[in-house]
């Protein structure tokens, strides 16, 4: 047998020559090359092919002089000149043969009994023969490869073996594949090549010579491989074969490496073939190996880190072998480090006189190239020790505390390096076993200490590891072990199992030795800001070490001052230096970033929130720590601050998030659903194309200037439109000096004559500075839209008084509610209001209950007193809010001033007048008219008001309102349909006036809801309305039926099989009034006889005669005729009402 090193395989140059077919390259081959390369070579030469161009045939003719000095050609020529039909004929005769007996080699039709050796019979056969003996050997091989399951085996073939005919039985091989490649598939050729001696070099030889099966039969030796190719013989001699054909292609190296990792089959030869392939690379760059095996390890994936991770645990198990590709990777990288550890003996420590000591006590400097390579190695190592279980040997150990503890440059780079280092020694304190190692990693750990300040001014960098350091010490101190196993994964960026235990060298060495609490306490105080902070910043901040002291209290426990008074040390901020940070004067707002601003509102409303959730632990302590006073809110922005926040959601990390959660439970009134849609509309592509129109970011126009244009509306209204278009442009931060001039101006907008466009351009600029000023922008405008007697007395209404009582928004000048822009502002404010009182009300319940109880000495008596003062509140806010939707329902009536429940609606003056006018001539007006779209703005408010709480809806309906509002609430308002939810209810109430509304409600609702339930409603409306007619007194029963028998023919014209119902009900209320008449010895009519032929043959009677008399008699008989009477004759046009919609109908 030959040994494979002896053997000669194809080389990369003549594998390329014969993918791109380069007869020239070809022509340079040695002789012995070429030999390897004749079977493909010959048949190209002889089969006809399908390139019939010139240049090819020049191309055959080089390649037909280059075989025509080679001996070999001649017994090729002749293995071709075989009848290969017959041949595999008797092939798949043989193949079935063997199937049906069972695989044994008994007898065969390829070949006949053998005389002498195989080896002797293949070298006296003739060409035909030596292909039977070939193709009956490899089929042989083929079979007991399908019948192995698996299992792998090794096949003694002498005629695989024989070093003298190597290359003839190549040869045959190749021939029989290329000529038969149905019958002899290449992958399965390949497979079954693996369990032959000299099987890599046939297999090399077969794919050299058919070029463009190469991917095709890695992939299926990758495809049929081991999971971990090391552990069987089987495994090392497939990952030996691909080694040689990627030895043969190297191009394809990096792809047959990456089927490796898509199939997860054969890690070894994943890492064989980067072990077999160093490219030329600079010194510093990370090598393949570190990237290749790290991607494994810290990717995504976690099947191929699993995969990895068995082939490293697996390969420790066995003896240490050089042939072993663990090792030879374990070597590899430990060269790799050896490489980059510092050469020098000294360190460049600057401005530090104490450490020229250590700087010649062996202590060097890692090269600035080499300190990323060196932080690769380190996260490749974590990821083998902490995710793939490798157990370093004492060397490797030995060489990774060297590395760890070496000094790198001031570089962002080295402050990286430095990190890790930290972090592996936390998390793999086993690597420091002797006192030596011990004291050179409290050394290193106290370098650390003295350079970090010069490494953060020198690397520029606003996290350095000077603030983990201080974090870890204090969660040491506070035995917060499970926090720095989290900050240890979270830097080192992965997870990694480690034992709490082994941290307790580490939690000694650095509270007894380096950092003591007393020192962690007064390091931090002098810690330095940080500059810009941003959540995009990495690494651990100094807010991070302050934020853990803080919830420890170390400051107080070790008395040491953060602020310049001792005393305020762990003390709520006062106002005042809140105040600082919002003051709006340029030269100290800009020392104060946004993210300082958001963080102090973040503080406070996590204060207050803080003290509504404690209030019964502080009543009990008998405590009441102040709050913030709404004066000092009144003067934050707080709309403002998060408009910006919601634009730098990725610097602030989850402070936007809590902000909101915050502000949705203490200031509902500032997180209203149409402010974040008209907030879209303002920070939208148009507006920003508009804005792009304005040259300068200032205005042209000074807040005189507006106030003056505002005095002339009437006469200087164009100027006065310039000016608020080109305040249009204007974003919405530089559009806050002009507020106050804009709304202290809004009262003279309601005077006869101002253009249309003027007051839906000043509507507009109010909802952009809604955006950012909401709360100021709303007590200006409340107050300047007072009727003119309250302004002439100087009343201005706080932000306190309106939270109160949010129903002095509607005690404005009665002409707003005729004016839509400035009612679309005026609901909108009243909307905000009434969630503000809603919060504020809320708040001082659960601020003032717990302590006034325990003032009571009532906190251990059962919570009477609260449910009580609950229900009052409760109470009061259903109060305020039917009160709005009551007074907004009278507004929708046709005239202001003879709605008589609207406050300071008589307005003094020709103004009020000359408006009183205009509404009278609205009710003429048809739909487009000023009425008809405030009550358009009133529905949709209400709307929103009786789906946020449908109690609301009810209770306005159980107090009801004018009958004439029925058919404008039940169209505009789409939540009416709750109604019938609660209309049985209100059927059963004793209050007439009650029951004929809730009648009135249903007819308008079964008109507009055609539903099943409306359907059983009305069924038990009309039952009501027969039972009422057997109880109710004369008198009673005129005032009840007279409003509500019209409503019987709505319930007709939305569901006809009430009609039968309604028929009967009606007859039996003519029968009852009839029946009172004939008591007077009155002569009328005979009603009844006329009701029942009604009832029997309505199609018989002639609508427009009855109809037309029946209105004749009405307007001569009814106006002296009694209660009964009219009754009588209202049935009966009931009747005919019913009868003709019911015909129309049809």
């Amino acid at each position: 047998m030959t040994p494979l090193n002896d053997l000669q395989f194809v080389s990369p140059y003549a594998f390329e020559a014969m993918q791109k077919v380069d007869v020239a390259r070809l022509a340079a081959l040695s002789d012995p090359e070429l030999r390897l390369l004749l079977p493909c070579l010959v048949r190209m030469a002889l089969c006809a092919p399908a390139d019939q161009s010139n240049a090819w045939a020049q191309d055959k003719k080089l390649i037909l002089r280059l075989l025509s000095g080679v001996e070999a050609v001649n017994s090729i020529v002749a293995l071709l000149s075989v009848d290969f039909h017959a041949l595999e004929q008797d092939a798949r005769k043989e193949q079935q043969l063997r199937h049906k007996a069972g695989g044994s080699n008994g007898e065969s039709i390829l070949v006949s009994q053998l005389q002498h050796g195989l080896t002797l019979e293949f070298e006296h056969s003739d060409p035909l023969r030596r292909l039977r003996l070939a193709l009956s050997e490899l089929l042989a091989i083929m079979n007991k490869l399908a019948d192995s399951n698996g299992e792998f085996f090794l096949k003694s073939s002498e005629l695989f073996e024989s070093p003298v005919y190597l290359e003839e039985v190549a040869d045959v091989l190749c021939i029989l594949q290329a000529e038969l490649p149905s019958l002899l598939p290449i992958t399965e050729v390949a497979e079954a090549l693996l369990h032959v001696r000299n099987g890599e070099w046939f297999l090399c030889l077969l794919v050299a010579n058919v070029p463009d099966s190469f991917s095709e039969v890695c992939r299926g030796l990758i495809k049929n491989g081991e999971r971990q190719d090391e552990e069987s013989v089987g495994g090392r001699r497939r990952t030996e074969a691909l080694r040689q054909l990627c030895q043969m292609n190297p191009s394809q190296a990096l792809n047959i490496r990456a089927m490796v990792v898509e199939e997860c089959h054969l890690p070894g030869l994943g890492v064989a073939l980067i072990l077999d392939y160093k490219p030329d690379t600079a010194d510093e760059a990370v090598s393949p190996l570190v990237s290749y095996v790290s991607g494994l390890l810290l990717g995504t994936n976690g099947k191929v880190r699993t995969w990895f991770s068995m082939f490293i645990r697996n390969g420790q198990q066995r003896k240490r072998e050089s042939s072993s590709v663990l090792w030879q990777m374990r070597r590899q990288l430990l060269l790799e480090l050896v490489a980059i550890l510092p050469r020098s003996r000294s360190t460049h420590v600057p401005n530090d006189s104490d450490m020229d000591s250590e700087s010649s006590s062996g202590y060097s400097g890692l090269r600035e190239e080499h300190v990323v390579k060196a932080s690769a190695l380190l996260r490749l190592y974590c990821a083998l020790m902490g995710i793939a279980g490798l157990r370093p040997t004492d060397e490797e150990a030995e060489q990774l505390l060297q590395l760890m503890t070496s000094r790198p440059p001031a570089t962002p780079a080295g402050v990286r390096f430095v990190s890790l280092s930290f972090c592996k020694l936390l998390a793999f304190s086993t690597l420091v076993s002797t006192p030596e190692q011990e004291q050179l990693m409290v050394m290193w750990l106290s370098w650390m200490i003295k350079e970090e300040e010069y490494f953060e001014s020198a690397a520029g960098v606003s996290a350095s590891f000077g603030e983990m350091l201080l974090l870890v010490a204090m969660y040491f101190h506070s035995n917060q072990l499970s926090a720095i196993i989290e900050l240890v994964c979270s830097t080192l960026g992965m997870k990694i199992a480690i034992k709490p235990s082994s941290l307790s060298k580490m939690k000694t060495i650095f509270t007894q030795e380096i950092f003591t609490e007393q020192v962690v306490t007064a390091h931090a105080v002098r810690v330095a800001v940080t500059n810009n902070l941003s959540a995009n910043i990495t690494g651990f901040l100094p807010i991070h070490c302050i934020y853990q002291l803080l919830r420890s209290r170390a400051f107080t426990k070790h008395k040491v001052s953060i602020k310049t008074n001792p005393e305020a040390t762990n003390q709520p901020i006062t106002e005042q230096e809140i105040l600082n940070v919002f003051q709006d004067g340029g030269k100290v707002r800009s020392q104060y970033t946004i993210t300082t601003q958001l963080l102090i509102l973040y503080y406070i409303l996590s204060y207050e929130e803080a003290l509504l959730a404690n209030t019964k632990t502080l009543a009990l302590m008998q405590k009441k720590p102040k709050s913030y006073s709404p004066a000092l809110m009144d003067q934050i922005p707080i709309k403002h601050l998060i408009r910006q926040a919601q634009g730098l959601q990725q610097e602030l990390g989850g402070l936007h998030s809590a902000l909101l959660r915050l502000l949705a439970t203490n200031y509902p009134h500032l997180c209203m659903v149409e402010d974040w849609i008209s907030e879209e509309e303002v920070t939208g592509t148009l507006p920003l194309l508009r804005k792009m129109l304005l040259t300068s970011s200032s205005c042209k126009y000074s807040q005189t200037q507006l106030r003056e244009a505002f005095q002339n509306v009437l006469s200087g209204g164009p100027r006065l439109l310039r000016i608020l278009e080109h305040l249009t442009l204007l974003s919405a931060g530089d559009l806050i000096p002009y507020a106050e001039a804009l709304t202290a101006s809004m009262g003279l907008l309601l005077e006869d004559g101002v253009s249309r466009r003027i007051l839906q351009t000043v509507s507009k600029l109010w909802m952009v500075l809604n955006t950012v000023m909401p709360r100021k922008l709303w007590v200006m405008t409340v107050n300047a839209l007072q009727p003119s007697v309250k302004l002439l007395r100087q009343q201005k209404y706080t932000q306190n008084d309106l939270m109160v009582d949010p129903l002095i928004v509607l005690r404005c000048d009665s002409r707003v509610f005729r004016c839509p822009p400035l009612m679309d502002i005026t609901l909108h404010m009243l909307n905000g209001y009434l969630l503000a009182s809603k919060a504020y009300l809320n708040a001082h319940l659960k601020e003032t209950a717990e302590f006034e109880r325990s003032n009571l000495g009532l906190s251990g008596q059962p919570d009477t007193p609260e449910v009580t003062r609950e229900e009052l509140k409760n109470a009061l806010l259903a109060a305020q809010d039917s009160a709005a939707v009551q007074i907004l329902l009278e507004v929708c009536l046709p005239s202001v001033q003879s709605a008589p429940g609207i406050p300071m609606r008589k307005q003094v003056g020709d103004a009020g007048a000359g408006r009183g006018a205009q509404g009278e001539r609205e009710a003429e007006g048809g739909l487009l008219s000023d009425l008809r779209e405030v009550q358009c703005l009133i529905c949709c408010l209400l709307h929103q008001m009786f789906i946020a709480d449908p109690n609301i809806a009810k209770l306005v309906h159980f107090q009801g309102y004018p009958q004439a509002l029925l058919p404008l609430t039940v169209a505009g308002i789409p939540s009416m349909h709750i109604c019938l939810d609660f209309i049985p209810e209100l059927l059963t109430q004793p209050q007439l006036e009650k029951q004929i509304f809730a009648i009135q409600l249903l007819s308008h609702l079964c008109t507009q809801y055609a539903l099943p339930k409306s359907l059983s409603v009305a069924r038990l409306a009309i039952s009501v309305m027969g039972t009422l007619l057997t109880v109710l007194t004369r008198a009673k029963r005129f005032a009840f039926f007279m409003p509500t028998l019209p409503c019987l023919v709505s319930f007709c014209k939305a569901f006809p099989p009430l009609f039968d119902d309604v028929m009967s009900l009606l007859v039996q209320v003519g029968q009852v009034s009839a029946a009172d008449v004939t008591t007077k010895a009155r002569d009328i009519d005979p009603l009844i006889a006329r009701l029942q032929y009604l009832r029997q043959k309505p199609q018989e009677i002639p609508l427009s005669e009855s109809k037309c008399s029946l209105r004749k008699r009405s307007a001569e008989d009814l106006g002296g005729a009694d209660p009964d009477v009219q009754l009588c004759y209202h049935i009966e046009a009931t009747f005919m009402d019913i009868i003709s919609s019911s015909t129309q109908a049809l």
